[in-house]
């Protein structure tokens, strides 16, 4: 390297790694020794289905403040710009001299396309272009079976993924050297991250924390005293069970190797390797979404297995949006989708609950609930998303069969016995006793009457007929497989 190299600053491009702990572009960049100037681009570019839905904008303006203080505190800023990737680059390059461009790289199809850009013009412009993993455990070129093909089964793709381990976590650079001039910065607020009238984000204040320290904050908590009671509890929507840690991952505050080696650090000092073991699965379905994303780039919008493009939709925009609402009469559906109005989030069980109502009784299509949660979760992410409702909808890799059709009553009587979830987020249901409360038109007029229910008014009638609706996605299903 030589003397003006060396003088020259560092660009760190922060996309999906909003985080300074394992991020091996961040520490990378410092090691060389060079003034480093992180930067955040809010790319007007990205496709338009595919840009940050609302719950993501809001989460987003805290996190990068969260990583702004962080940055500050060793004596750096972070550089807001917007608008194209590519270009706002190269006008920092003019205005700083910078020499190289440092960044975790992404799975999706339109960041691969723009790295594949930014690769062939800052290089023809004599600029380096540093990329690193870091999103996910392992990268998924490194991971194949045994006729050298994609994993398309998640058991052995999880196999392989245990047998490979997590490479190594870099901690947080102490400090950051600062260039002897900042170039300009948007200021956060300038983006309108935020709502403002209405403001819908009430409730995901109170439900979150975003940020790094949240995030290991969290992560030690749920090691402490949830991991233990994990297998236990994690089908229980009505206690906290699980970690919730997915907006974290999504936004990239911690890394799926950070909360891997912690885990296993765990269950090495004593703890039960089981609870360890049924967590680090969930980390490997993340990973096993991305390898599917990176191999089959058409996950988002294509059903996996082709003989479901010819799947017969309805097309009833009522029934979505009674859906979509919280309205369907059916309460774990509706508890479960008004949890994601609330807070930004639903718990995994009643995800597979309400993505299989919309799918198998509504027979509308998975790519309308895939939107919807896109647009209203705090931890959208496109690749767990695409797997995850393809999964449900038995047109993805290693997917639930499709004739596997969940009966919302049962689903809710076995996972929220005491209807405590439901109560939490249907309050109209709060005083029916649970042998009612996942099945309130069942109840005598009386029992009604004494809860303040009355069905069609305060609560309305369900909007399908269990058996009925079963028996139409079966016949549905059968017009494929012809």
């Amino acid at each position: 390297m030589t003397a003006s190299s060396r003088s020259a600053p560092a660009l760190v491009l922060f996309r999906r790694d909003l985080r300074l702990a394992d991020h091996p572009a961040l520490s990378s960049a410092a090691a060389t020794g060079a003034p480093v100037i992180p930067v955040y681009i809010l790319d007007n570019e990205t496709p338009g289905r595919w840009r940050p839905g609302g719950a993501s904008r809001w989460w987003l303006h805290q996190s990068l403040r969260s990583l702004a203080s962080d940055l500050e505190a060793r004596g750096s800023r972070l550089v807001l710009r917007r608008g194209d990737t590519e270009r706002a680059l190269l006008d920092l390059i003019e205005e700083t001299g910078a020499h190289s461009v440092f960044f975790t790289r992404g799975y999706e199809p339109f960041q691969r396309a723009l790295e594949g850009r930014l690769k062939s013009s800052l290089e023809a412009r004599g600029v380096s272009l540093r990329r690193f993993g870091g999103q996910i455990l392992v990268e998924p070129e490194s991971l194949a079976n045994l006729a050298g093909e994609p994993f398309r089964v998640f058991t052995p793709f999880f196999r392989a993924l245990s047998q490979r381990g997590a490479p190594s976590t870099p901690p947080p650079p102490d400090t950051l050297a600062a260039p002897d001039r900042w170039p300009r910065s948007d200021v956060l607020e300038s983006w309108s991250l935020e709502p403002t009238k209405p403001d819908w984000a009430g409730g995901l204040r109170a439900a979150w924390a975003p940020g790094e320290k949240a995030a290991r904050d969290r992560l030690a908590l749920f090691i402490e005293t949830g991991l233990p009671s994990y297998p236990a509890r994690r089908d229980q929507p009505g206690t906290d069970g699980t970690s919730r840690l997915s907006p974290h991952l999504a936004f990239g505050e911690i890394g799926p190797r950070q909360i891997w080696h912690a885990v296993k650090a765990a269950a090495e000092a004593g703890g039960d390797e089981a609870a360890a073991e049924a967590y680090l699965r969930e980390v490997g379905w993340r990973e096993f979404s991305y390898h599917l994303l990176f191999h089959f780039p058409h996950l988002p919008d294509e059903p996996f297995r082709p003989e479901f493009a010819a799947f017969p939709w309805r097309d009833d925009i009522d029934a979505l949006e009674a859906w979509r609402r919280g309205r369907t009469g059916f309460p774990i559906v509706d508890a479960g989708m008004r949890q994601l109005w609330q807070t930004g989030w639903m718990h995994n069980r009643v995800r597979m609950v309400v993505a299989s109502f919309l799918i198998k009784h509504l027979l509308l299509p998975w790519q309308t609930g895939e939107d919807w949660f896109w647009d209203t979760l705090v931890d959208a992410d496109l690749a767990n998303n695409a797997a995850s409702w393809q999964w449900v909808a038995g047109s993805g890799a290693d997917a639930a069969p499709y004739f596997r059709i969940f009966n919302p009553v049962l689903q809710g009587e076995k996972f929220d016995a005491r209807g405590e979830y439901v109560r939490a987020f249907v309050p109209e249901l709060a005083r029916l006793p649970a042998s009612l409360v996942h099945k309130p038109w069942t109840a005598s007029a009386t029992a009604l009457r004494e809860a303040g229910v009355t069905l069609g008014e305060t609560w309305p009638h369900p909007i399908v007929e269990h058996t009925a609706a079963r028996a139409r996605a079966l016949a549905a299903f059968a017009f494929v497989k012809k």
